[in-house]
């Protein structure tokens, strides 16, 4: 009778040891949540300034071509001929 008493109170140990163990993953895995949570909230505005950026070294680029810088040149005039296209074919559908 005594071996079952101290098996049962073994198991009663390894049970709330568990359950200790199991709300300490529990906390982890909230404060694992809430720090992924502004993680990905930092990625997205990098991702939006990025985004930003890119529109206007892309402007700057063409401003500066425009300007008479050789280096942009044909970059400008490639955008320009894509954005006469753009036209031609929206005035292509106007006119029918």
């Amino acid at each position: 009778m005594g071996k079952l008493l101290e098996r049962v109170d073994s198991l009663q140990n390894n049970v709330e040891e568990l359950l200790r163990n199991y709300q300490q993953l529990k906390q982890r895995l909230g404060s694992l949540q809430q720090e992924n949570d502004k993680l990905k909230q930092n990625n997205q505005e990098l991702l939006d300034r990025l985004e930003n950026c890119e529109a206007r070294f892309s402007s700057l680029k063409t401003a500066n071509a425009m300007l008479g810088s050789k280096e942009f040149k044909k970059e400008t005039k490639l955008k320009i001929n894509s954005m006469m296209r753009e036209l031609d074919a929206c005035i292509a559908q106007l006119a029918e």
